[in-house]
């Protein structure tokens, strides 16, 4: 493993844990950071969590636990060859999709609809939330207890009025300072690995094909390249050989960049990186590129008479669940009206249903809705 970078964040430089733990013994604090996301519940609950297509719509489309781990594969690839911490880099892919409701973007908006005057509803809020207080494993402390850094990349956005209410972990919102490069890495890969296998799942599901991505310069791209060096394949294995060459493009362009933009920057040290310009980034060419590719699937994937009829559905279950948990608090797990009598019934079910997987938010909605459960 090369050695880190003087501005790369490391046990020695980190703002360690908010409750004081002995050090590991056989691994750095990172990488307890990412054992500890790892086995937690909100982890394994992404296995069946919507990506773009409701889990049961099929089995080889992305989930949000798939999306993760291409988002920690490539934020992991790229801090190493960087020089920066790869481990706490993981540790950041791994986590911020925690706290993401059922069915994907759909739900996250129908949750914060429903919680509009209380609060809002942000996924990357309720991740940090997951971390800090709602999983329950350790006998010294709520939540996972992760290093100051870990937490910090895990939040991605923050309004100036939670960032006041987050203390030193929101301050950088209200001074306009930067996370870690490890972070910015991993914002970017985030982009990048949705951006891709979306295309994938699109013409997987029907949805796409192949036609209308020729109007797309990225794709169309490297499917001419391929045609040239393998005119005989076609199918998925044309498809995968594609978007294949597509991701290395774009990490390529980010690391040329990104070495680029740190070389002229020359930060001696974490301090510098927070005061710093944006470090991690794309060329303005591959950066017009990706935003010609959302904009194609925005308009014909996310918007496909097909996907809307899900979400839909979605918004719809998310909605009912959220009025009746409301309206009668006994139906919520005692777990929760625990928390609802100590704070807010709308947070408690806010909670509650954003830790739902696809599948058992629509069980739930079955058992209170359809007369057949009864």
């Amino acid at each position: 493993m090369p050695e880190l970078a003087l501005y790369a964040v490391d046990d020695g430089n980190s703002r360690g844990r908010t409750h004081a733990e002995p050090r590991p013994k056989a691994r750095s604090e990172f990488q307890r950071d990412r054992d500890r996301i790892v086995h937690s519940t909100a982890f394994r609950r992404l296995e069946y969590k919507t990506q773009v297509f409701v889990n049961h719509e099929g089995d080889l489309f992305r989930t949000r636990l798939t999306h993760s781990i291409e988002v920690a594969q490539i934020a992991r690839s790229v801090a190493r060859t960087l020089r920066l911490n790869d481990d706490l880099a993981e540790a950041i892919a791994l986590a911020h999709d925690l706290g993401h409701t059922p069915f994907g973007h759909a739900g996250q908006e129908a949750l914060n609809e429903c919680m509009r005057g209380h609060g809002g509803f942000e996924h990357n809020l309720q991740s940090l939330r997951i971390v800090e207080r709602l999983e329950e494993r350790y006998g010294a402390f709520d939540g996972l207890n992760l290093m100051f850094e870990t937490r910090e990349g895990i939040l991605k956005h923050c309004s100036p009025a939670r960032a006041r209410e987050l203390g030193d972990l929101g301050r950088r919102f209200l001074e306009g300072r930067r996370p870690s490069l490890e972070a910015q890495i991993c914002n970017l890969a985030d982009e990048i690995a949705y951006n891709n296998h979306d295309v994938d799942d699109g013409l997987r599901s029907g949805v796409l094909t192949l036609e209308q991505l020729q109007e797309i310069s990225l794709f169309a791209r490297h499917a001419a390249e391929v045609d040239a060096e393998f005119p005989r394949i076609a199918g998925r294995r044309r498809v995968h050989e594609t978007i294949r060459r597509m991701i290395d493009a774009q990490v390529t362009d980010l690391l040329a960049e990104s070495t680029r933009r740190i070389a002229e920057a020359a930060p001696a040290s974490l301090t510098d990186v927070h005061t710093a310009p944006e470090l991690i980034g794309f060329t303005a060419a591959m950066k017009e590129e990706n935003h010609a590719l959302k904009s194609f699937l925005r308009e014909h994937l996310y918007r496909h008479f097909e996907v809307l009829r899900m979400t839909a559905k979605a918004r719809r279950v998310i909605q009912d669940l959220f009025g009746a948990f409301v309206a009668d608090p006994r139906l919520l797990p005692p777990q929760y009206q625990a928390m609802a009598a100590a704070g807010s019934i709308e947070r408690a079910t806010a909670d509650y249903i954003a830790g739902m997987t696809d599948r058992y938010s629509m069980k739930e909605h079955r058992r209170l809705f359809a007369v057949s459960e009864f």
